[in-house]
């Protein structure tokens, strides 16, 4: 393991052999279930960094966090074979690195696609999940928000200095998200994107998009409604983005109508997918998961 000074970088072989990175915050005086969060699409661990700081130096319960890197991106290995780029295999290199880490139960965090692969968790190892925040995303994919996501991929730009990546993605996703300051979209630069001879470029495999090619944005997309339903009797936590395309008002409605316990957040001025360590929701979250988990010792 390498390390800096607030998280670790963990390293490990997925089954067929892949090498996979993860970030691991807090450990050493952590108190209560480790935390284990899952990022979108394109994303990586670095889309955590700020919630999983405040996490694992909460001062009334610190916990363990680990950020996981899918493979083909940030840090874990690309794959030569794109159709293990799915929500199946990912999840069955979480589960891999968790079993390296000695884990066997948590509360997860899903952000967009996370939150699908935290779906298929609950029909391979459903113990292992103690409580779930799901970021933007339910088992109803909007066939337009995602088209728009395959859009932005598409054209996606080098920029060769930061101030000129900021503003791309300011361009990109502006509209979406006004309640944005100038610190959030740098943040967001700095996770997304790594500076390189070329310029600032997205740090996933260019090959993901390829993925995406076939589908048919025209039609619904298949849902996840039989998994969703087999969490009811896992905590949750909902968060949409109040101009999120991707997880509809309908959808979270019957979320909350098929799982009466679930709570829910709308979060203003943003989009999809909402930033987690903005507008107190680093407070938020923390206060779920200490809820959740001092009702599951009393029972």
């Amino acid at each position: 393991m390498a390390s800096d000074e607030s998280f670790s970088d963990f390293f490990y072989a997925a089954r067929d052999g892949l090498k996979l990175h993860a970030r691991i915050y807090g450990g050493a005086n952590s108190d209560g279930w480790p935390v284990v969060c899952l990022p979108g699409l394109t994303r990586n661990a670095r889309d955590f960094h700020e919630l999983a700081l405040y996490l694992s130096s909460n001062a009334r319960k610190p916990r363990k966090v680990i950020a996981f890197d899918y493979r083909g991106r940030g840090q874990s290995d690309y794959d030569p074979d794109i159709s293990h780029y799915n929500v199946g295999v990912e999840a069955g290199d979480v589960l891999a690195g968790l079993s390296e880490l000695g884990i066997e139960e948590a509360a997860f965090i899903g952000t967009s696609r996370g939150g699908l692969i935290i779906h298929v968790l609950g029909a391979l190892k459903p113990a292992v999940l103690k409580a779930i925040v799901l970021n933007d995303i339910g088992p109803v994919v909007e066939a337009e928000g995602l088209a728009h996501i395959r859009s932005y991929l598409d054209r996606n730009p080098k920029p060769n200095t930061f101030s000129v990546a900021v503003d791309a993605q300011r361009r990109v996703h502006g509209a979406s998200f006004p309640a944005l300051i100038d610190a959030d979209w740098a943040r967001m630069v700095t996770a997304i994107c790594r500076d390189t001879d070329a310029g600032w470029v997205p740090d996933f495999d260019p090959a993901l998009v390829d993925t995406m090619a076939g589908t048919d944005f025209s039609k619904p997309l298949p849902d996840l409604w039989p998994q969703f339903d087999a969490l009811a009797a896992v905590p949750m936590l909902a968060i949409r983005g109040a101009n999120s395309r991707i997880l509809s008002v309908e959808t979270l409605e019957q979320m909350q109508k098929r799982h009466p316990g679930m709570e829910t957040m709308t979060v203003d001025g943003q989009g999809h997918a909402a930033f987690l360590e903005t507008v107190g929701l680093p407070e938020a979250i923390a206060g779920f998961l200490d809820r959740t988990e001092r009702k599951a010792q009393q029972k």
